[in-house]
Parts: C-alpha cells; structure tokens; sequence
C-alpha cells in the first residue's frame, strides 16, 4: 500500500508540473551547498538521487550519483532499494524536483533527505567534482580574453533543461535588437561548457546573468527580472 501511494504522489507531482514547469521551491530539508557537501562527505557509501532526466543526468552529474528519473516506470522500486536508515540527497536543475523528492521520502518512512539549493548550478558553479560527458566549448582562458575585447558584454549563465532560462531568451533578443554591436552577448549552457561554468566559481543558481564593461563586473544577478531595465541604466551612464 505505502508504494501505491508513492506512486500515485509522484504522478500528482508529475501532472502539477507538466502544467506550472518545476519551480525553484524551497522546504526545511533544502540546505546550502556547504552543508549539502559536508554531510555527503561525512558518509561512506553516500545514498546520492539525481532527479532531472536520463539524457541532462547523460550529460553530467555529481560524482556518485544515480538517476531516479521521476517519469520511469519502477520508479518505487528504486527508491525501495534506498537505505531508509541513512541520508538522502537530492539534486536538481534547480530546486523543485529535487525538493518534491526529499520531501516524499520524509513523509515515507525515511530518516534524512536533503535538498541542495541551487541544485546542479550551484554544485558544478562552485568547482565541486562533478561527472561530464563532453568537453567544454570554451575555455575559461578564451572566456577572459573574449571579456578582455570587449568594451561591454552580457553573458548569460544558465542550462537548456531550465525553464527559467528559457524565459531569458526573448529578453536577450530585445536588448539584442536595440543595441547591435555595441554590446556583445555571449550564452554558456551547461551543456557545452561544464568546465568553464565550474572553472568560473561564481555561479550558484541558473541563470546567471553578468554584465561587464572594460573588462570589470558592472552588475551580477541571478535570474532575469528587470535585466533589460538594469542594462539600459548600465550603459546610459558609460
């Protein structure tokens, strides 16, 4: 009975966010990255849950990890292998499945789960280990001399997997669209340039949005809310 409520929870879950998208929520189990790592550092044989799906986990995932792809069929029968007894932890591309997932096993029986906030931006956004099946396109060498070029430039951080960063595209496009050549946009996904985005070690959420002008940070934010806003009152004041 407990695994036939699992399993009717998960596709509740499932239903809720092929509607809403997978949000970057927060619980009482999702914790930083400092705390995330120090805790799986602590275990032997850590219990490690990637919950994005089989091809983004195909790509790159934190060392040790398995997938537990919420969409497969014996899904229940994955988490039946888990040892209740110790730690759980889980990622995602940012903080929704991952939170959903640490929850459950709380409410099934299971003594610790853990959230990491931020999930797979902010581990490999701060050089932890991490597994990739690809080199990056770009270097974190060409990253600064392309910044080092450039007079302005906004670079977009983020992944092909996050809905968030999908929304940024079309503001990109205007600020595109109005200011030509005379800012260079520049868009790092995860899944081309892994290594550069860890090399960086300064992304901790997708997407990261980073403006610079000759050569220095004129602003950093994580999201996109008011980008255009912020970038037109950066380069009126060159």
């Amino acid at each position: 009975m407990k695994n036939l409520n699992f399993k009717n929870s998960i596709t509740a879950f499932l239903l809720i966010a092929s509607a809403i998208g997978f949000s970057q929520n927060k619980s009482s189990n999702t914790v930083s990255l400092d705390v995330f790592y120090s805790k799986i550092q602590a275990e032997k044989k850590p219990q490690i849950i990637d919950a994005r799906g089989p091809e983004e986990f195909a790509l790159n995932h934190i060392n040790g990890a398995v997938n537990f792809n919420l969409e497969s069929k014996n899904y229940a029968e994955q988490i039946a292998k888990l040892d209740k007894t110790k730690p759980v932890f889980t990622y995602s591309i940012g903080a929704g499945r991952s939170v959903w997932l640490a929850d459950e096993l709380l409410k099934n029986g299971f003594k610790e789960a853990y959230s990491l906030e931020g999930g797979i931006a902010n581990w490999i956004g701060s050089g932890k280990p991490f597994y990739s099946n690809s080199k990056s396109k770009l270097t974190l060498a060409e990253y600064n001399k392309i910044i080092a070029e450039n007079k302005d430039i906004l670079v977009d951080i983020g992944s092909v997997y996050c809905g968030a960063c999908k929304k940024v595209k079309p503001v990109l496009e205007t600020i595109k669209a109005q200011y030509g050549n005379n800012l260079k946009i520049v868009e790092i996904d995860l899944e081309d340039n892994t290594q550069v985005i860890a090399d960086l070690k300064t992304i901790k959420v997708f997407p990261t949005l980073i403006l610079y002008q000759n050569g220095k940070i004129v602003f950093k934010k994580e999201g996109f809310e008011n980008l255009k806003k912020e970038v037109d009152v950066a380069l009126a004041v060159r």
